[in-house]
């Protein structure tokens, strides 16, 4: 490399190649020759930018139409995408014991489970202990034959239909099926006082007696013991 001076009769000067380099690149890497240069963050996006640039314009290139048909195939997946969601609806939680039935195991008679909530609530096992309460209230209740056994019933269906039968209680088993599901499927967990609603509501059911009615379509009200 040879630099001049800026007089005439300057004798040049030659630099060897290397070390011209380095000096250019140690004067170029001073402050203020970047003071304007984009921030990391603005050179990942600018990257990212260009690569979905590049995606696109190879998948407009593949597809017929050009940009044009790529267009009007991402409208055709987003409308299909829409209709299956309204033909569907929302998508629903889904427990891995098999939908949103009640009884999840082979058949147990209202006393077995009774004494599994007790297990369970002894050993502070709160969610368990209301999952098994509810079910002695419904297995008691298919034992009276005021509930039909009827297999993939809810907790919420089950209290539906024997709140028709024991209107008094309807509220009450409305809100034990509640609080199932919250501790089954909603991801919630029961404390002592919730369990003990669902066990007073089992005790009470266990006391009240229904007899035919002169006036009822359900063919059931409901009295004491």
């Amino acid at each position: 490399m040879t630099i001049t001076g800026g007089t005439a009769g300057d004798t040049p000067v030659d630099i060897p190649r290397v070390p011209a380099r380095e000096a250019a690149e140690r004067e170029l890497s001073k402050p203020m020759y970047h003071e304007n240069d984009p921030s990391l963050l603005q050179r990942a996006l600018d990257r990212f930018w260009d690569w979905v640039d590049g995606l696109f314009e190879a998948a407009s290139t593949a597809t017929p139409g050009g940009t044009v048909g790529l267009v009007a195939v991402v409208i055709v997946v987003l409308a299909l995408i829409g209709a299956l969601w309204w033909r569907l609806g929302t998508p629903h939680r889904t427990p891995a014991t098999g939908g949103d039935a009640l009884f999840d195991t082979a058949p147990r008679t209202a006393a077995e489970h009774r004494a599994a909530a007790t297990r369970h609530a002894s050993a502070g096992q709160w969610n368990q202990a209301v999952q098994e309460r509810m079910r002695a209230i419904v297995r008691s209740l298919e034992e009276r034959t005021l509930l039909e056994p009827r297999p993939g019933r809810t907790a919420d269906e089950a209290a539906a239909e024997a709140g028709r039968h024991l209107p008094t209680h309807a509220d009450a088993l409305r809100s034990a099926a509640r609080t199932f599901d919250d501790v089954t499927y909603g991801g919630r967990s029961a404390d002592e006082p919730a369990y003990r609603r669902v066990e007073q509501l089992d005790t009470a059911l266990e006391r009240t007696k229904p007899v035919l009615a002169t006036s009822s379509t359900d063919g059931f009200t409901e009295a004491p013991r």
